[in-house]
């Protein structure tokens, strides 16, 4: 039986698996700089100029796939791709040309090029014997073929949106539209389409080898992109090209929703849940009264439904319908407050209603090492682990210090400088319901950073270089007063509350675009600095380790 392909397509489902890595080569100095329209002239014909081999293994790769395929419409599709692709090298050979520029006579193929074209042959050269078997081969083809022309796709549109249309003075702007025009989009589609219609016959095996093509040839094409060598001056990757002797980079960032994919509380409910008494347990035989796990759950859903009525309602009063036209930090600090008398009378709910008593300590940090992270952020965390940076951890729940170090220790191998947070209160082990609060509002988070800031100074040395990663209502300060905010997530109210106060969102990739030009036109300083109004998104910690460290 043939493996089940769903109703958008193989290559449809694998581009949405596995779009984040091309996400991640828009973060390469090269194409930062091409999109700035300052990267150096001869770094771009250096890199166009391997065009000549890809199309030379692109084109005996599509022989090979025509020669396997079974069908005659299928043979005929593929002829036609091939034709495209020679096809582009001449419109590219005439588009330099009509730039005024010249390639260069000799083309060596690069390492990088090597291996992507390495690959595709042998993936291309793999012997069959029966008609099914060439089929297979076919299709295994085109998923080492198929990444390219979607990631050029992807690329060039990408960028073509930062483009001014009436604007022609950007250097590349040409190349940007011919990757990026509905001709070559096509081309983009009929590979996918072709992929999509010879995997339809592969087993469930065969289709995770063919998977297992697809990303190698994406992963392939990343590296392409991160070996082209600019020798011109650059944001990327930020943690090198950054100061820090001078400027001691400093990275804070937020636990709940920022590392994690839930709130902490959840975490703590779903433990108290599980280890609660079946039913009322006589107080004499217990350390502390505790409900059952039935009460306890119930409890729990009120305390819920009761917040996310309430912080709506809470909304909906600050967010009116006419927005300042601009950043109004002294506003958005009262709007806060407002959101902060909110938060602690919620907190005192949980208190009294005694849903956190009786937690076993080392439950706690049992469920902590085993709570999964955003995907990427131990990737980020790892990087950051070399000493390079000083991380600062913090949050608003009560899931204690010790449980996030626990975390940290186990599942980043980090050991941060600092963790900030609420915390338990604890009697030999054992929750009394109690919460000590260390920092239960956005204006508590911001003087914890400014604490932290002001300690780690010293009179010979500059104030550190803040970079701070959050997603709730409750980092926004703190997003704003560092050199560097970076919004990750989609919080509804974080944007509510920015938009209504006169905060600009970026996408980070945009932004970076913006500071390179102004690096290499604007008086050589990209000018980060909190206070600005502006605040960077993404939608990973893949980016976020990609802007940082780069591959």
């Amino acid at each position: 039986m043939g493996g089940v392909v769903d109703e958008e397509g193989m290559a449809r489902k694998l581009w949405i698996k596995y779009q984040k890595d091309s996400v991640v080569a828009m973060y390469t100095p090269f194409l930062v700089c091409l999109a700035s329209g300052e990267l150096a002239i001869d770094v771009f014909l250096n890199c166009i100029s391997q065009d000549v081999h890809f199309v030379k293994a692109f084109s005996q790769a599509y022989e090979r796939a025509e020669d396997c395929a079974d069908d005659d419409e299928d043979k005929a599709a593929i002829r036609k791709m091939r034709k495209l692709m020679e096809e582009a090298l001449r419109v590219r050979d005439d588009a330099v040309q009509e730039w005024g520029l010249e390639l260069p006579k000799e083309i060596p193929c690069n390492s990088a090029t090597s291996k992507y074209t390495d690959f595709l042959l042998s993936t291309a050269s793999e012997k069959a014997a029966t008609p099914f078997e060439k089929t297979k081969l076919a299709a295994y083809t085109l998923a080492a073929m198929a990444p390219y022309l979607r990631f050029y796709a992807f690329i060039s549109k990408e960028i073509q949106t930062l483009l001014d249309p009436n604007d022609g003075s950007h250097k590349y702007k040409k190349w940007i539209d011919s990757y990026s025009s509905e001709s070559f989009q096509a081309s983009a589609r009929q590979s996918e389409d072709l992929l999509d219609k010879l995997s339809i016959s592969l087993t469930g095996e065969e289709l995770e080898i063919l998977e297992k093509v697809y990303h190698q040839a994406t992963k392939l094409e990343v590296e392409f992109f991160y070996a082209q060598s600019v020798v011109q001056q650059t944001i990327l990757p930020f943690a090198r090209v950054h100061d820090n002797v001078k400027h001691p980079l400093t990275v804070f960032c937020d636990f709940d929703m920022t590392c994690t994919p839930i709130d902490s509380s959840a975490l703590l409910a779903e433990i108290a849940i599980i280890t609660a008494p079946k039913m009322d347990v006589n107080p004499s035989e217990t350390q502390l009264v505790r409900m059952s796990s039935t009460d306890l759950k119930n409890t729990w859903g009120v305390l819920s439904t009761q917040y996310t009525a309430e912080l709506e309602k809470c909304m909906d009063g600050i967010v009116v319908s006419e927005k300042v036209e601009k950043f109004n930090y002294e506003g958005l600090c009262k709007a806060l407050e407002l959101l902060s008398d909110f938060e602690k009378k919620a907190n005192s709910r949980v208190v009294q209603s005694s849903v956190l008593k009786g937690l076993n300590l080392e439950d706690i940090k049992r469920a902590a090492q085993r709570l999964s992270l955003q995907d990427g952020c131990t990737a980020f965390s790892s990087d950051c682990g070399g000493g390079l940076l000083g991380v600062h951890a913090s949050q608003e729940d009560c899931l204690d210090d010790c449980s996030i170090n626990a975390v940290l220790a186990a599942v980043l191998e980090l050991d941060v400088v600092g963790v900030y947070s609420n915390e338990l209160a604890f009697e030999e082990s054992i929750s009394t319901g109690e919460i000590i609060k260390k920092m239960e509002s956005p204006m508590e988070k911001l003087q914890a950073l400014k604490d932290i800031l002001k300690k780690g100074c010293s009179d010979d040395t500059e104030e550190p270089f803040t970079v701070y990663i959050g997603g709730s209502v409750g980092d926004l300060l703190c997003l704003l007063e560092a050199d560097i905010g970076i919004v990750i997530g989609s919080s509804r109210n974080l944007r509510r509350l920015g938009d209504q106060f006169g905060v600009s969102f970026v996408p980070l990739f945009s932004g970076l675009v913006k500071k390179q030009r102004e690096l290499l036109v604007e008086g050589g300083s990209s000018n980060w600095k909190g206070l600005s109004g502006i605040l960077y998104t993404v939608s990973s910690w893949s980016e976020i380790n990609a802007f940082f460290f780069g591959l």
